[in-house]
């Protein structure tokens, strides 16, 4: 392919889908009792999520180094394709910045290298790559590319619920969801994930909350968003239920459900349930 697709690991896309889209990613980190460890290295979630739910103090966590980024790209440029490098939002983390600085050390070839702040994260994130390597397999420039990752954010829509703020509250990541920490103990809060994390309603109760992850699928349906994923956090069961109840609302299969992984999952906690679609043409 002419573009290579560059990313970080925050998209939580399933490995099979990794490896289809031709995606080089770049690990963050989480520092906790086992110290500083890359968060693709993690391979047992549950553990860390029960140990999470357990632990008085909260793991960290990292955006990749400048070093990082470069250990990618320069071999990329070396082959002679052009990158295009797609990272989880900037009001988030650090690291679509740091893959910046990467860029503007590669001299002449920084050119060929063009970062973009995706403006989300997780599903919503992974869903752009998708569309970003179907366009790169199907032989697109960059700008084509870029492009068709940007046609997908824009027909997006991704909101999760939260058993509780407390993990964001914490983490120092609660952004726009400030306004519900009042109530934080008494409500189920949905929550959706642009350029930082908004508050969109409160609930009352989980079986409340499961019920308007619904009505959110069915209003992105009639929208013609029918590439649709759900995500979670330590929570399978309800995972599989939100799924169904999916299929039975667009009338096909997801284009994937996967487990959002230790960085992110650091700062919401278990217990999340999402939900988010794109126009599955811009996938294929």
């Amino acid at each position: 392919m002419p573009v290579a697709l560059v990313s970080d690991t925050c998209h939580y896309l399933p490995k099979e889908l990794v490896e289809a889209a031709g995606l080089h990613e770049v690990s963050l980190y989480v520092h906790d009792g086992g110290g500083a460890r890359r968060e693709r290295e993690i391979d047992d979630c549950g553990a860390y999520y029960e140990q999470l739910a357990a632990g008085e103090s909260l793991p960290t966590t990292s955006q990749p180094s400048i070093g990082d980024f470069l250990a990618v790209y320069e071999p990329l440029l070396a082959d002679g394709t052009e990158i295009v490098s797609i990272h989880l939002s900037g009001g988030l983390s650090g690291t679509v910045r740091a893959a910046e600085q990467a860029r503007e050390q590669l001299g002449a070839a920084a050119a060929r290298v063009h970062v973009v702040d995706s403006a989300t994260a997780c599903g919503a994130q992974g869903l752009m790559l998708l569309a970003a390597g179907a366009a790169a397999r199907a032989g697109a420039e960059a700008a084509a590319v870029i492009e068709r990752a940007q046609a997908a954010r824009e027909s997006l829509d991704f909101l999760f619920a939260l058993d509780t703020l407390e993990y964001l509250r914490r983490g120092g990541r609660i952004g726009g969801a400030q306004a519900l920490l009042g109530s934080a103990l008494k409500i189920k809060p949905i929550l959706s994930l642009q350029s930082e994390i908004r508050a969109v309603e409160r609930v009352r109760t989980g079986r409340r909350a499961f019920e308007r992850l619904v009505t959110l699928a069915e209003q992105l349906a009639a929208r013609g968003c029918d590439g649709w994923v759900v995500q979670h956090t330590h929570a399978p069961a309800q995972a599989e239920q939100l799924a169904s109840r999916a299929r039975d609302v667009f009338g096909c299969e997801p284009v994937f459900v996967s487990e959002i992984g230790p960085v992110i999952g650091a700062h919401i906690g278990p217990g999340l349930l999402g939900i988010g679609a794109t126009r599955r043409a811009l996938l294929q």
